[in-house]
């Protein structure tokens, strides 16, 4: 069975073909257009359809990962920080443009799907997945299945308080988020609330990966701008361990790619955590940013 996937990200739309459960048929990226909703609704149609093409089938059945989620009450996108979805009726323009039903879910459900599946969650009972991106998501996936909650916000950490503010770091209240609450999570644990943080501390403007790359040559400013963002993360993640205790964490997302946070955050949030030890597993996703689209095809069940 032939399946296409989407991934609806702040910067790109990425697009697969995915035959049976596994099988990578296609792959093609392009950027997103920025804060327009109509010209994404096309570009997203027009994926499909060159995907589609190059394939050489019909209708395939469409899986959308996207960011926010879909209210339950109205039918249209809430709580995306790409926020020029925010109330349009993404799914009923999608199903109109291509012809077919599509199915779609929040873009950390799908991660979380896809490295559950077969990633760096595979075999274990319960699983929380991260992204730290353009914003900050989580969906939480136990024995297998996705949780999604009756709001439609299960795993919507990034809009939690940042836990056990550190008022000499100015954590109290907290950058104001896009949605008018100060101090959420998202707007210090993002790549752009990292870049924030070191050009309020630091003076200067560097991107999150300009950052990195200069506290691992030793740069002091730089290295106590990511152990800021070290602790914040521990703190932020013994949150959830408190509230949900799960096996395995995957981060997925642009900052996922740091590699020391594997070792550096599970040594600072025993801290924090109410536990005498903690066994849950600290993992990068397997399958990279491309964990996203996967789950997205997956949303119509494969086989062969």
């Amino acid at each position: 069975m032939l399946r296409v996937g989407i991934d609806l990200g702040g910067t790109k739309i990425e697009g697969i073909v995915l035959r049976g459960d596994s099988e990578v048929l296609l792959r093609r990226r392009i950027l997103t257009p920025a804060g327009q909703y109509q010209p994404t609704l096309a570009a997203v149609a027009a994926l499909v359809r060159e995907l589609e093409q190059e394939a050489g089938a019909g209708k395939l059945p469409v899986g959308v990962g996207h960011p926010g989620a879909i209210s339950p009450a109205s039918g249209r996108i809430k709580n995306a920080n790409s926020t020029c979805l925010n109330d349009q009726p993404l799914q009923q323009d999608l199903e109109q443009a291509l012809g077919r039903a599509v199915r779609m879910a929040n873009d950390a459900d799908c991660l979380a799907l896809s490295e559950a599946f077969d990633g760096a969650a595979a075999g274990a009972r319960s699983a929380f997945a991260v992204i730290l991106g353009t914003g900050v998501g989580g969906g939480l996936v136990v024995e297998g299945r996705l949780l999604a909650g009756p709001n439609a916000i299960a795993g919507e950490w990034g809009h939690n308080p940042l836990p056990w503010p550190r008022p000499e770091w100015g954590e109290v209240p907290g950058p104001l988020c896009w949605h008018g609450l100060h101090g959420c999570i998202e707007t210090w644990l993002s790549g752009t609330g990292l870049a924030a943080d070191h050009a309020r501390v630091c003076g200067e403007t560097l991107d999150a990966a300009a950052i990195v790359s200069r506290a691992e040559a030793g740069e002091a400013l730089a290295a106590a701008t990511l152990a800021r963002y070290e602790d914040r993360l521990a703190r932020a993640l013994a949150h959830v361990i408190n509230l949900i205790d799960p096996q395995v964490i995957v981060l997925g997302g642009g900052v996922s790619r740091v590699g020391c946070l594997y070792q550096r955050v599970p040594a600072l949030w025993g801290q924090w955590i109410f536990s005498d030890r903690v066994a849950t597993q600290l993992r990068p996703a397997r399958h990279g940013d491309s964990s996203g689209v996967l789950g997205a095809a997956r949303l119509f069940p494969g086989s062969g």
